[in-house]
């Protein structure tokens, strides 16, 4: 944690409300030790720095991760959600909610030992599958 560079991003960048400005730093090792990947991530928090602990930020940016892998990825990079454009205003929107919908059902009534895209691709397959999800 550092907080003179919280100070200077407050400051500087006019991110009133920054109080932690965090660096990560992350390895990824083959199973000979090796290193495959290294990327360093920053991230500013308004948390207190006062009631937390380097372990809470830790697990903050751990959870962010989570998510972004298992929503945003999935719907961007899988579905393409983002390179949909639409010139009918609020059809984005909608075109969104049911994505956001097929994606639960998915979650919901697929079989747990099947990954979401294998899932998806199977109903891509054969439709008829997919209605026998909604109906189950």
């Amino acid at each position: 944690m550092d907080l003179d560079n919280a100070d200077y991003i407050r400051e500087t960048l006019d991110l009133s409300g920054c109080q932690i400005a965090l660096r990560v730093d992350r390895e990824l090792r083959a199973d000979d030790g090796k290193i495959v990947l290294h990327d360093t991530r920053y991230y500013v928090s308004s948390l207190d720095p006062n009631q937390v602990t380097a372990a809470d930020l830790l697990r903050h940016v751990r959870q962010h991760w989570r998510i972004e892998n298992s929503l945003h990825f999935l719907k961007d990079r899988w579905w393409d959600e983002d390179r949909h454009h639409t010139r009918r205003p609020g059809l984005s929107a909608c075109m969104a909610a049911i994505n956001n919908a097929a994606l639960s059902i998915h979650r919901l009534r697929s079989d747990p030992n099947l990954p979401v895209r294998a899932a998806a691709d199977y109903i891509a397959w054969c439709p008829a599958n997919g209605l026998q999800l909604l109906n189950s």
